[in-house]
């Protein structure tokens, strides 16, 4: 099973599993919150570019975490809306990884 480790606040950690994450890709992805962060933003924003990068080795995390992450999101569904609203969509997207994996997202979204 897969499973992601979030610490807590009391420097414990708890185990979480990545059952959601089954439907979209094969079980033994290395990447299976990267993977996921990808099919989500693809599906739900048809971005004509999307890069994801996984920052997590820069922070004080074991070796091979999905923690951190940097997103490049350019999307005429961005038209005309204001950086804020951008964003908005991108966690709502998001909000599943938001709430148990992903402990930072850094988000640069906007219409080429």
């Amino acid at each position: 099973m897969l499973c992601c480790v979030r610490p807590v606040s009391s420097g414990l950690a708890f185990i979480r599993p990545l059952t959601s994450f089954r439907r979209h890709m094969e079980v033994d992805s290395r990447r299976p919150v990267e993977d996921a962060i990808r099919i989500k933003l693809t599906q739900a924003l048809k971005p004509e570019r999307l890069e994801v990068h996984n920052e997590s080795h820069m922070h004080a995390v074991p070796p091979g975490s999905e923690s951190h992450f940097r997103v490049l999101v350019v999307s005429s569904q961005f038209e005309g809306l204001p950086l804020i609203k951008c964003h908005r969509l991108v966690n709502e997207a998001l909000k599943e990884e938001l709430s148990s994996c992903v402990h930072a997202l850094a988000i640069q979204a906007g219409r080429e």
